[in-house]
Formats: C-alpha cells, structure tokens, sequence
C-alpha cells in the first residue's frame, strides 16, 4: 500500500456495476506527470467535505488492483481517506496545468501508438492531442438502468452491503441514466479519422442541466453541442483517453474520451 498525491482530471459520468453498485471512474496525474486510475468510486456516496473537484489533489492509500489487469488501475484502500488538500488553478495563463499535463505528461497525437500500447498492456491512460476536430454527435440510447443490475443492487441495498450507513440505504436514489450517448469526430496526426465516444460527467450534467433550463431535449442537445464543439474548438483542445476493462485486450480501438482538457491558446491568453 502507498500514499500517492494525484490531481484528478477525470470523472466519468456514472454506471452501475453488479459489484459495486453505482460507480465513478476517477482518474489524474502523480507530479511526475504519471498516471492512476482509481476504480471503483462511490462518488455520490462520499461525505461533502470528501467529495472532490477537477484539479484537486487528492492524498489516499491506492492498492494494485488484482481484477483489473490495466496498468495504471488501483483501488482505495480506504474511501473515507479521501482527502482533498489543494486545488490546481488557472493562474499565469494556467502554468501549473500546462507544466503537468503538457510537458510531464506524454500528449500522444496519433492513436495507432495508443492502440498499439493498449493491446500490449503498456498503457491505458493518456493524453491526447487532436488534430482536426470534425464534429461532435450524439446517439439516443436506452433510457432506463439495466433492470438486471437494478434488482441486484437493491438487494445488495437490503442486506446492507453496499452501503454501510443506514441512512445510505434508506435515502439513496441512482442517478437518471443519460438518454444519449455523446462522441467527438476528429482527426489524428497521421490523417486517421475517428468517432470516439465521450464520458465526461461534465457532459452529461451539461445535457441535464439545459433540459432543466429549456424543457426539450434538442434544444439541450443542440447547447451540449456548442459548448463541446463550437466553444472548444476555438481553444488548444486536449483529450484525456482510457480505456475500458472489457474491450482492453481485444477491440479495434478501445479507446473512449474520459475527460476534455480545453486549455486556452497562449496567443488567446496574451488578449485577456
């Protein structure tokens, strides 16, 4: 077991696991610039004062994970060790972010090499580089959880397994599942087109928040799509890759959008 310090970049939108009820992918960078991948994270199960920003730093015991053969996945030894103790800002044209997540890190630029490091176990977090963004779409999907998996967790619920505090399993309700999927078309270094699918929780509470707002789902989907496409095209437009457990090993390409870095232009900061 090891104490890390991590800043988190990455929250996914969240699924339901048989095991692990409700669940958030969590991901960052050490201040060496490498990456970790905590797995499973009750998120919406955490104390107020645990629950974390994009840019925090989190300090938390991390164990190798044994089911997840990725080589970046650990779990928590200890979710209510979760402690958020500084947040990484925008300051001086947002240096500290830039020095983390642009030169400590490795930004890839074509995905043949991700793809390549995936099927090889050498890698399955990165950031990533587009070089033309073409489009960003989305797909309607099925609006309700998997009925399969919903029974399961109740009755995990009721014997009191996923949730150790009394009030949890009276009062906690599984968050709406999203009825579309969201994806980013674009072009890699090499020419290479993709459509890769977007699961920034950020995303999905965009679409919630402007069906609230303007009560028709086109209108919100047309706004998730300004913010996404028209608003971070103008800026230098960074992805945060990852890949699933499922399709590590064995899909064409099983590489998915976990989180989008829209850092400004440094010739736009210059204007501010």
């Amino acid at each position: 077991m090891a104490r890390e310090r991590i800043l988190i970049t990455v929250k996914t939108y969240p699924t339901l696991s048989r095991k692990y009820g409700e669940t958030v992918c969590t991901a960052g960078v050490r201040e060496d610039g490498s990456w970790v991948r905590g797995y499973p994270v009750p998120f919406r199960r955490l104390e107020e004062a645990e629950q974390y920003r994009k840019f925090d730093w989190l300090e938390c015991d991390l164990i190798k994970s044994r089911s997840d053969p990725r080589p970046e996945t650990r779990h928590l030894a200890d979710i209510k060790q979760l402690n958020p103790v500084a947040h990484m800002g925008t300051d001086s044209q947002w240096r500290e972010r830039r020095e983390l997540l642009l030169k400590k890190a490795t930004v890839h630029t074509r995905l043949q090499g991700l793809i390549d490091g995936a099927k090889t176990n050498a890698l399955s977090l990165a950031v990533f580089k587009p070089a033309t963004i073409r489009d960003f779409v989305w797909e309607e999907e099925t609006r309700e959880w998997d009925a399969a998996k919903l029974t399961e967790m109740r009755n995990q619920t009721n014997q009191g397994e996923l949730f150790a505090e009394e009030a949890w399993r009276r009062t906690f309700q599984v968050i709406p599942k999203l009825p579309y999927s969201f994806s980013f078309r674009f072009a890699d270094a090499d020419g290479r087109e993709s459509e890769m699918q977007v699961l920034d929780w950020e995303a999905g509470a965009l679409f919630w928040n402007c069906l609230r707002r303007h009560g028709d789902e086109e209108t919100a989907l047309e706004k998730v799509r300004a913010k996404y496409l028209d608003e971070f095209s103008r800026t230098d437009l960074h992805f945060f890759l990852g890949t699933t457990q499922q399709f590590h090993f064995v899909a064409p390409n099983p590489w998915v959008i976990i989180g989008v870095f829209p850092i400004p232009h440094e010739r736009q900061m210059d204007l501010i």
